[in-house]
């Protein structure tokens, strides 16, 4: 791609695919930069050409406090939200990524991997653990799934965390919510 920048350049300048042809193309983006620094011990997972791997962009998150946890589970009603060492005692799929939640808080985006053990539908929880321990506390807490629909004051159902992941990287926006007065919805 890169080589095919520099030769339109040159050709279009009238010049030889040199130094300053490969010095002005330089400065011309590639397609396949990065908007966004994936994060997560997953990452490699989601770099091109790898997978499986579900890529997770948030927004909306309330602030740059705690960190923000993607969660997989089994994409039927009796095992998601179950307790992690219940599912792993099971030999059910059950992954936990955390990052710290970005400073730009509610300004920017983050984006988060999650590796997944093959193509299949499964279950995707975001968690913004605002105080950084591993309990959720609905107060002040905040949580999203795939379907973004408004959470309201139960859990969510699984249709609305569920996500059906390629054999590549399949990419999905969540917008973080919070308690409010109606219950869960966008901060």
């Amino acid at each position: 791609m890169t080589r095919l920048i520099r030769s339109t350049i040159a050709a279009a300048l009238l010049i030889p695919a040199g130094p300053f042809a490969q010095a002005l193309s330089a400065q011309v983006p590639s397609a396949q930069t990065p908007s966004a620094q994936v994060l997560g011990s997953d990452a490699a997972a989601c770099q091109p050409g790898a997978g499986p791997a579900i890529e997770a962009t948030i927004t909306g998150l309330k602030d740059g406090k705690g960190d923000v946890r993607l969660e997989l589970y089994p994409a039927t009603a009796e095992d998601f939200l179950k307790g992690d060492h219940e599912l792993i005692a099971q030999d059910k799929v059950f992954r936990r990524v955390s990052v710290a939640a970005p400073a730009t808080g509610r300004a920017g985006a983050v984006a988060v991997c999650i590796r997944v053990p093959r193509p299949g539908r499964y279950a995707l929880m975001m968690i913004h653990s605002r105080d950084g321990r591993n309990k959720f506390d609905y107060k002040i807490d905040g949580a999203g799934t795939p379907s973004n629909k408004r959470i309201g004051f139960g859990k969510p159902k699984v249709e609305e965390a569920s996500i059906a992941a390629g054999a590549g990287v399949t990419p999905v926006a969540i917008r973080a919510q919070y308690m409010g007065l109606f219950g869960f919805s966008p901060h």
